[in-house]
């Protein structure tokens, strides 16, 4: 049955792809201002990116790691269920404690686990405060490291996760405007291929783990079929002619 009562606040907060610099200040001051800090943690145990952001912020006697079944991608039954838990876990916290924050890696509102928790959240205490604190994104991250600009005048802006399907992201490839994929490391021959039967890779870069001292950028050309990182990231430039302020 719903709790009412409660009227403690969760904040999900945003702590970028992987370097502690670019928390925000806002981000910060949030982590910092809360009663607890919630991390997700695989179910294998080992240490999360954004656990590893925040403890360059907090002290460890605040963090607190809820398991959720992040690395689950076949077995949805298993994986709500964790999900369900975790949200079963933040609703006890969230009647010991005036506020509680969540940590997710990238943006709380771009393919973010905190999504699934809020909803559980305002379902079982619909009296919380939800609120979101925006965090840089990992294409943000890349365009920068690699020099790839993400867009110019009107050009339009993709975003696909690759989890979806390789085919989804060649739909996009064939369109217009600049398109960053999500999640496509183990898939990278398929976007490896989608890229060089859209014209598309000539210009295209991807990277893995931004900010860590194991970060890798590499131009798309050079994908040969090997299996990346989950969480790799690609950007493929529109298709530009070289003009200065043709498209404005």
């Amino acid at each position: 049955m719903p709790d009412v009562m409660s009227s403690s606040r969760l904040i999900g907060v945003g702590v970028g792809p992987g370097d502690p610099e670019l928390v925000t200040v806002k981000g910060v001051r949030a982590l910092q201002g809360a009663d607890v800090v919630v991390v997700p943690v695989m179910d294998t145990g080992e240490r999360g990116r954004a656990e590893a952001t925040v403890l360059h912020y907090v002290g460890e006697e605040k963090v607190v790691r809820v398991v959720f079944a992040l690395n689950e991608r076949s077995d949805r039954q298993r994986r709500e269920d964790a999900w369900d838990a975790a949200g079963t876990r933040v609703a006890e916290l969230l009647r010991e404690h005036s506020v509680v924050a969540f940590a997710t890696i990238g943006d709380p509102n771009v393919y973010s686990t905190f999504t699934y928790l809020a909803q559980t959240i305002g379902e079982v205490l619909p009296a919380t405060v939800v609120e979101t604190v925006p965090g840089i994104t990992a294409m943000q991250d890349l365009a920068a490291r690699s020099g790839a600009v993400l867009t110019e005048g009107t050009e339009p802006l993709t975003l696909v996760p690759v989890t979806a399907g390789a085919a989804v992201l060649k739909d996009a490839l064939a369109g217009p405007g600049t398109v960053v994929a999500y999640k496509f490391g183990r898939q990278a021959a398929e976007v490896a291929e989608a890229l060089r039967e859209t014209g598309r890779i000539g210009d295209a870069v991807w990277g893995a783990a931004l900010g860590l001292p194991e970060e890798s950028i590499h131009p798309a050309d050079e994908l040969d079929g090997a299996p990346l990182p989950y969480l790799s990231t690609l950007i493929a430039p529109a298709r530009r002619d070289g003009g200065r302020g043709g498209k404005l």
